[in-house]
C-alpha cells in the first residue's frame, strides 16, 4: 500500500524549531519528487518546500527551512528554524507523479494524512 506518514508536529515558541518527517512505505522515496505543503484555517494550501528525484534540487517557499532526504530510511524531512506565528498550519507532504517538483498542490497524487505545527507563546 503506498502511504506517506507525517511527523514530529507540535507546539512551540516562535522562534524556535522543529523537524517534520514523512516516511514512505508502499514506494521508494528516490524516484519521486516529494513536496511539503502547509494550510492554515481558511486558506488556501499553499507549497512550502520540495525535493527532486535524481539530482536532489531543492525549492523553498521559506528560507528558514531546509529539506533533506534519507534513503536508507526512506523518509524526507523538513527543518523549520526561527519559527513565527504565521507559521501555524496543518503541514503534509505529498508525492509528485515523477521525478520533478511542481508549484501547484493538485500535481501531487498521494498524500499524508497531515501533522499540525502551531507556534504560539
Amino acid at each position: 500500500q503506498v502511504q506517506l506518514v507525517e511527523s514530529g508536529g507540535g507546539l512551540v515558541h516562535p522562534g524556535g524549531s522543529l523537524r517534520l518527517s514523512c516516511a514512505a512505505s508502499g514506494f521508494t522515496l528516490d524516484y519521486y519528487a516529494i513536496g511539503w505543503f502547509r494550510q492554515a484555517p481558511g486558506k488556501e494550501r499553499e507549497g512550502v518546500s520540495c525535493i527532486s528525484s535524481g539530482d536532489d534540487s531543492t525549492y523553498y517557499m521559506e528560507g528558514r527551512f531546509t529539506i533533506s532526504r534519507d534513503s536508507a530510511k526512506n523518509t524526507v524531512y523538513l527543518q523549520m528554524n526561527s519559527l513565527k506565528p504565521e507559521d501555524t498550519a496543518v503541514y503534509y507532504c505529498a508525492r509528485s507523479p515523477g521525478s520533478l517538483c511542481y508549484p501547484n498542490y493538485w500535481s501531487y497524487g498521494v498524500w499524508g494524512q497531515g501533522t499540525q505545527v502551531t507556534v504560539s507563546s
